[in-house]
């Protein structure tokens, strides 16, 4: 079994509350779970109003076929406007 993570940090320009950058968030996250059928998670920075880290997760029995779903979903969140993503981080690990 491979399990691959990514963690994205994101900076959100046009954010000047908690409130505006949870709406954003709602967004990115409903288009993505809607597109690739993988949680999406807020995991750190959540008390700042224009950055965030996000995470998913997938599972799968094929290395390659996990790098390039995580490769794609980040590309995905990226390509909305949405938010810019300041750093990404990936792991794959077989279990």
């Amino acid at each position: 079994m491979v399990v691959g993570i990514c963690k994205l940090t994101l900076y959100i320009p046009d954010c000047r509350s908690l409130k505006e950058k949870r709406q954003v968030l709602r967004r990115l996250k409903d288009r993505t779970v809607n597109k690739f059928r993988i949680p999406v998670a807020e995991v750190g920075d959540q008390d700042l109003w224009q950055k965030s880290e996000i995470g998913f997760a997938a599972v799968g029995n094929d290395r390659r076929e996990i790098e390039s779903r995580l490769q794609r979903m980040s590309d995905f969140v990226e390509d909305l406007g949405l938010v810019q993503v300041v750093d990404q981080y990936v792991e794959i690990m077989n279990v």
